[in-house]
């Protein structure tokens, strides 16, 4: 696949880059020997770890975006003909049936571990800024970063690696669990929020690719959520109101929901009211993965990746028909609007946003077709992938025009494919953090919930169920890599569901890489694996 090729090429040379920072951290690394002395260049190092958080498997459509998307109800990656075959990967994740070698796994496993040791360098109290300066609020940001990473590290393995800077390199690192790790992310973000600078929802965008007291209060609320899972406990109250105060201190700061019509605006690159944090990673995977070859595409020679698909069963989560793409017909804002066939309209190039299915467009409203090698049928997006994969003859052309694509993205923006800006934390995420919390805690946030519904465009509930919440959040928050914790949180994770067998409970987190098991004999592999 030539686009899929050239996208991993340039993650290659950026990994690249980033080993030439001290970014991957190597066992004789001489940053971490006796006598660690120190990170000089404090304000250099944020500046890397903010960019590695954007770039490398962190920042694309592999990795943890993957994990976290397409091992769930909301993604299928089906191999079409020979494209997306890839040894059966995206198949494996789709399916929860992988193994420890996945490198959608061991990557963004080390990944994230080097994003934790470079941090703490940075915090220790032996980096000072040689130039001259104060770095506290440096020191914060690679606070939250760490509580980022580890964040992460725990939610998915369970496990998380802490070396400490001033021991020898010989020394085996600690293997935090359950409530130390918890207790270490908090107290990370319970010590960045004094000095992270307020960021208000009014402030230039260009302040919220950095870490505020908001995005750390953001965190600290998802930590408090989802706690009692990590736990294997029982939702606490003490934990709900943790996340209610603090998602009351970001409304604070003025974020809010955007208004009515304006929830596509959210994810362009200008100021909004509901971007608490966003990030310099390139916004052409959260488009290409799904657009089709023939569809049109500024600065991206060769079209769409014709990849991610939803399942039909997501998109019915919607308001409306279930068999049109028309925002006329009855359509909640948050399903989308397409090109009108009817009018030429240089805006959209013929591509919508929100959920794409049946027949697709040229700009001009001339209908699309697929590619020749299939016969050139007419390009229509099935509601369903009804097979994974190649196994009969005409396979190929039902494979390459199935299923329904999702686009919160436009290739339309300035830049295009080469758009710098993709959101990580929004205050409507937020938002439902805390009617969730209010629910576990035997509070209705029936009217919450419907306020928003109403910004939405949608109808209103007359009660609010476990899956309400559930349904209200995928609805919200699709493609924004919550709907892995969302379904594990909410009991949903491993059921069955299109072209995907019900699993067994030690899917609910991911292997260790083997070699760093046997590198560690404090790290234990996860059951079943």
């Amino acid at each position: 696949m030539k686009n899929i090729t050239k996208f991993l090429n340039i993650t290659l040379l950026a990994s690249l880059v980033f080993s030439c920072t001290d970014l991957e951290i190597e066992g004789t690394d001489s940053l971490i020997t006796d006598g660690f002395a120190g990170v000089a260049n404090v304000q250099g190092e944020v500046a890397n770890l903010r960019n590695i958080v954007a770039g490398g498997q962190l920042g694309n459509q592999e990795g943890l975006f993957a994990l976290n998307e397409v091992s769930t109800d909301e993604y299928i990656v089906p191999t079409r003909g020979t494209d997306w075959g890839d040894n059966g990967r995206w198949l494996s994740i789709h399916r929860q049936t992988w193994n420890a070698e996945l490198s959608d796994i061991t990557t963004p496993w080390r990944e994230l571990n080097s994003i934790t040791i470079n941090a703490t360098r940075i915090i220790s109290p032996k980096s000072v800024n040689t130039a001259g300066g104060d770095i506290t609020e440096q020191k914060a940001a690679a606070r939250f970063y760490r509580a980022w990473a580890m964040h992460w590290i725990l939610d998915m393995w369970r496990q998380v690696p802490y070396r400490d800077v001033d021991l020898p390199n010989s020394a085996i690192p600690d293997v935090l669990t359950g409530q130390q790790a918890i207790d270490s992310i908090v107290n990370d973000l319970n010590l960045a929020i004094l000095d992270l600078p307020d960021v208000t929802a009014g402030d230039g965008i260009a302040l919220k690719s950095n870490p505020t007291k908001a995005s750390a209060l953001h965190l600290l609320a998802k930590v408090h959520l989802n706690k009692h899972v990590y736990l294997d406990t029982a939702a606490d109250p003490a934990d709900m109101q943790v996340v209610i105060d603090a998602v009351d201190e970001i409304a604070a700061s003025g974020y809010t929901l955007a208004a009515s019509g304006e929830f596509f605006d959210i994810f362009r690159p200008s100021n909004d009211v509901e971007t608490i944090w966003w990030s310099p990673a390139d916004a052409g995977s959260r488009m290409w993965h799904t657009l089709h070859y023939n569809q049109n595409s500024p600065g991206n020679d060769g079209g769409g990746w014709n990849g991610f698909t939803t399942l039909a069963e997501f998109y019915d989560l919607f308001e409306g028909p279930t068999d049109t793409n028309y925002p006329s017909d009855g359509q909640e804002e948050r399903r989308g609007v397409v090109h009108d066939p009817s009018t030429a309209n240089a805006e959209n190039l013929g591509i919508g946003l929100g959920f794409l299915i049946n027949q697709q467009y040229e700009q001009d409203g001339t209908p699309l077709n697929a590619r020749n090698n299939v016969g050139g049928i007419p390009l229509v997006f099935s509601r369903e992938t009804e097979k994974a994969e190649y196994t009969s003859p005409g396979d190929n052309a039902q494979l390459e025009t199935s299923g329904i694509r999702m686009l919160k993205y436009h290739p339309n923006e300035e830049g295009g494919d080469r758009r710098q800006h993709v959101v990580k934390y929004r205050f409507a995420d937020a938002y439902l953090m805390k009617a969730e919390a209010m629910f576990r805690m035997g509070t209705s946030p029936l009217a919450m919930i419907n306020d928003l519904r109403a910004t939405r465009g949608a109808s209103a509930l007359t009660s609010i169920t476990e899956d309400d919440l559930l349904a209200e959040r995928g609805r919200e928050l699709y493609q924004e890599s919550v709907r892995r914790q969302d379904l594990i949180r909410f009991g949903q994770y491993l059921r069955a569901w299109n072209l995907k067998e019900a699993a067994d409970a030690t899917r609910l987190i991911f292997p260790i890489p083997v070699s760093d098991v046997l590198a560690n004999p404090n790290l234990v592999q996860n059951p079943g694996y």
